[in-house]
């Protein structure tokens, strides 16, 4: 069994392998590991000025710039799920992030005004501020700037597995912060067992273990990073379409696709949702989904699971 670790993307990620040959060295997987990681960074992270996406970032409106295939997939799925999602997922809202106090390094106390929030949003909308081409992004609206936060952790899961493949691995589990990725079996020959999380601020419980098997795995909740401002909690999802954090009553989301850059964007697209209308979206779509909600009938720190017919059926 091979254990590696690392950190990536502001994160850390975990590999837990099983190499049924005893051929593969674990150093040199290390390294092949954060070289596929260092090239998602390089096409898609916000930190680095000179990656694909903040060379993006910084054309002006009206300008196109020709970036990978791997950037230009990720883009074209974030394109799909903001369609599917009715908008709800969007990799153009960093302005609003920023707004509200989520961005790095920043914190909110008090509401931003409505000129504030207008004027932000002038910036954001994923449909009317990027455009895909064929080997290209092109830029509509000036001051539009793309964040992959939502999708790009997903994206280098997947990448990672693909590394584990070429070296012959086929049972393992990839996590990036949560995002993750599992084939075959755990060690003691099970699906990998993983735990969707209590969503509490200051709880780190599990309320559910899912036998998981070549599928990808994504949770969002609003639980971890938010501010209270006179009696009201604002967190840090935010709801392009209104520019401001969500306020239905469901405070986590677990999602399981086929990769974990899906699961990853419709995690974060569910939870912008919220379980109604997500449920819908999710039941039409044959998605499995399970949608955690704030129930104050449960008690204080009650919460009531509601899951799509899909969810129940591959954890029955």
């Amino acid at each position: 069994m091979l254990e590696l670790s690392g950190l990536t993307m502001g994160t850390s990620y975990s590999i837990v392998a099983i190499d049924h040959s005893k051929s593969v060295e674990k150093a040199e997987l290390q390294t092949a590991v954060d070289i596929a990681l260092a090239q998602v960074n390089v096409q898609m992270s916000n930190w680095d000025a000179s990656s694909e996406v903040s060379r993006f970032n910084a054309v002006a409106a009206g300008e196109s710039l020709s970036v990978s295939g791997e950037l230009h997939h990720v883009m074209q799925a974030a394109q799909d799920v903001h369609v599917a999602s009715d908008g709800a997922f969007d990799v153009t809202v960093g302005a609003l992030i920023d707004l509200w106090g989520f961005g790095a390094g920043q914190t909110r106390s008090d509401m931003p005004s409505e000129a504030e929030i207008a004027a932000a949003m002038g910036c954001c909308g994923q449909a009317q501020s990027v455009e895909l081409e064929a080997g290209g992004l092109k830029k509509l609206n000036d001051g539009a700037e793309v964040y992959l936060s939502s999708i790009g952790k997903g994206f280098g899961v997947d990448q990672v597995a693909r590394v584990l493949k070429g070296y012959g691995i086929t049972d393992y589990m990839v996590e990036i912060g949560g995002d993750l990725y599992t084939a075959g079996r755990n060690p003691d020959g099970q699906p990998w067992q993983i735990g969707i999380e209590t969503p509490q601020a200051y709880d780190r419980g599990v309320t559910q273990v899912v036998g998981l098997s070549d599928m990808g795995m994504a949770t969002s909740g609003d639980y971890r990073n938010f501010f209270d401002y006179e009696g009201k909690r604002y967190s840090h999802i935010i709801d392009a379409t209104t520019g401001r954090p969500v306020e239905h009553d469901t405070a986590s989301v677990t999602v399981l696709t086929d990769n974990a850059m899906l699961a990853d964007a419709w995690a974060t697209a569910m939870l912008v949702l919220g379980r109604e209308r997500g449920l819908e979206i999710a039941n039409q779509r044959d998605m499995a989904v399970l949608f955690l909600d704030r129930a104050v009938a449960n008690g204080e720190n009650g919460f009531k699971s509601i899951a799509s017919k899909r969810f129940e059926a591959l954890t029955a």
